[in-house]
C-alpha cells in the first residue's frame, strides 16, 4: 500500500469514528430524527454538488429504487439507530458495536448465502462477542441502558443486511451513485418524521456544529475517500478501515467527552478488532 493510500485509510477511519463523537454532541440536543436526517441531507447536497461539478451520472433514473431500498436499511436505518444510542451511551461503545458489522455480515452470508465457515471466521465470531460482551457490562456506578446498546448493534445489523442486498442483487449499481442516491432518499423518507420532532434541549452552536461536522466530514467528505480508495487498493483492503474506526471512536470520546477508558472498554474493544480481522479473511 502506497504512502498516500495509507493516509487516506487512516483519514477515513478518524472521520467515521469521530462521526460517534459528534452524535454523542448533537443527539441529546436536537433529538435522533433532527440529527439523523440533517446529517443524511446535507452530506446529500453536499455530494450531489460535488458530482455535478465533476459532470457524474448518479444513474438515478435507472437506480432509484435499489437506492430507496438500501438507503432505508444502509443510511436512514442505522443512522437513526445510532442517534438513539448516542442518547444514552458513550461514543466509545457505539464506535465498538458498529465494528461488529461484519461479524453480522459473516452470519448472514453464512444463513442466507450458504457460504461455508472457515475456522478462522468461527473464531473470530466468538471473540467478536466476547468483546462486546465485555465492553458492554455494567461499569462501577454506570449501566447502560440494553435498548440503547441494542439500537447500536442494530445499526451494524442494518449494515449486514445491506452489504448481502448489495452482494445478491445490486452489485452492478455504480458505487459513487450509490452514496448519493442512498443518502438522498433516505434523507427525503425520513423528513416528515425530522419535521414532527422537537428538540430535547435548547439548540446550542456546538450542536449544530457538531451535525453538520458529522454530514461533511463523516458523511460527504469520507464517501469521496472511501471510493477512492476502493478505486485505488481494491474493495478488500479497504474494508480495513473496519479495524481502525472503534480506535478513533473511543479515543476521540476519552480525549473530548471524558469517557472512561476501563480496562474492560480496551480490552472488549482489542477483542472486536481482532475478530473483525478474523471475519474478513478470505
Amino acid at each position: 500500500m502506497r504512502r498516500a493510500d495509507a493516509t487516506r485509510l487512516v483519514a477515513l477511519a478518524a472521520l467515521w469514528g469521530a462521526s460517534f463523537l459528534f452524535m454523542r454532541i448533537a443527539a441529546p440536543v436536537l433529538g435522533p430524527f433532527i440529527v439523523a436526517d440533517a446529517r443524511i441531507l446535507l452530506a446529500a447536497a453536499a455530494l450531489g454538488l460535488y458530482f455535478r461539478w465533476m459532470r457524474f451520472d448518479t444513474g438515478w433514473r435507472r437506480w432509484w429504487r435499489v437506492y430507496t431500498l438500501v438507503g432505508v436499511i444502509n443510511t436512514g436505518l442505522p443512522f437513526l439507530l445510532y442517534a438513539y444510542a448516542a442518547l444514552h451511551i458513550p461514543a466509545g461503545l457505539s464506535a465498538v458495536a458498529n465494528a461488529t458489522a461484519p461479524m453480522w455480515g459473516t452470519l448472514l452470508a453464512a444463513t442466507v448465502l450458504r457460504e461455508r465457515l472457515s475456522n478462522a471466521r468461527l473464531a473470530g465470531l466468538a471473540l467478536g462477542i466476547l468483546g462486546v460482551a465485555l465492553v458492554t457490562r455494567p461499569q462501577p456506578g454506570a449501566a447502560y441502558p440494553l435498548l440503547a446498546v441494542a439500537a447500536a448493534l442494530g445499526g451494524a445489523f442494518c449494515y449486514a443486511v445491506a452489504g448481502i442486498y448489495l452482494k445478491r442483487r445490486a452489485h452492478e449499481a455504480p458505487g459513487r451513485g450509490m452514496a448519493f442516491g442512498t443518502q438522498l432518499a433516505a434523507g427525503i423518507l425520513l423528513v416528515p418524521f425530522a419535521a414532527a420532532s422537537q428538540p430535547l434541549a435548547p439548540v446550542t452552536p456546538l450542536a449544530l456544529s457538531a451535525t453538520i461536522a458529522m454530514a461533511l466530514l463523516s458523511g460527504a467528505v469520507a464517501y469521496v475517500l472511501y471510493f477512492r480508495l476502493i478505486a485505488d487498493i481494491g474493495p478488500i483492503r479497504a474494508l480495513t478501515v473496519t479495524y481502525l474506526i472503534p480506535v478513533f471512536g473511543v479515543l476521540f470520546g476519552a480525549v473530548f467527552l471524558g469517557e472512561a477508558l476501563g480496562p474492560s472498554t480496551l480490552a472488549g474493544g482489542l477483542l472486536v478488532v481482532l475478530g473483525t480481522a478474523l471475519v474478513l479473511r478470505k
